[in-house]
């Protein structure tokens, strides 16, 4: 499958780097915030839109997906991961050390092109990602 990507920054991976160290801040070092939010990737064809959402460990059911006002609206919950019974004896302490996976409510919006036909739009989630399906009109 051939790939298009935009053209590249000065400093491509710059911008990211450090979105990515101030909400480690922000998030503190232990324990994440109450809200997170999935990161997306967005793609082109010819004939649609792709929007892929990364919701590893996401209930496909805690997920809503809304269209309004030309944007795409995500929302839903992420359980806190924990050790299943099988992994540990239910009788001992388990201490949390770091926990870096987010969890809880999260929300995400993606603009959606002027050109999208917004009633056929349709979405799967396999593999822990959500693919949403814009077609052009």
């Amino acid at each position: 499958m051939a790939m298009l990507t935009a053209p590249e920054e000065q400093y491509p991976n710059m911008t990211r780097q450090a979105s990515k160290l101030m909400e480690q801040f922000q998030k503190g070092f232990f324990y994440p915030n109450e809200t997170w939010t999935p990161a997306v990737n967005l793609y082109e064809t010819q004939s649609a839109y792709w929007v892929c959402v990364d919701l590893a460990g996401v209930d496909k059911d805690k997920i809503d997906v809304e269209v309004a006002d030309h944007r795409l609206k995500l929302r839903g919950s992420r359980d806190v991961p924990t050790c299943s019974p099988s992994d540990v004896d239910p009788q001992e302490k388990v201490k949390v050390h770091l926990m870096e996976i987010d969890h809880g409510a999260f929300t995400r919006e993606v603009e959606i092109p002027t050109d999208s036909d917004r009633q056929n739009i349709k979405a799967s989630y396999r593999n822990g990602m959500l693919w949403i399906e814009i077609p052009k009109s």
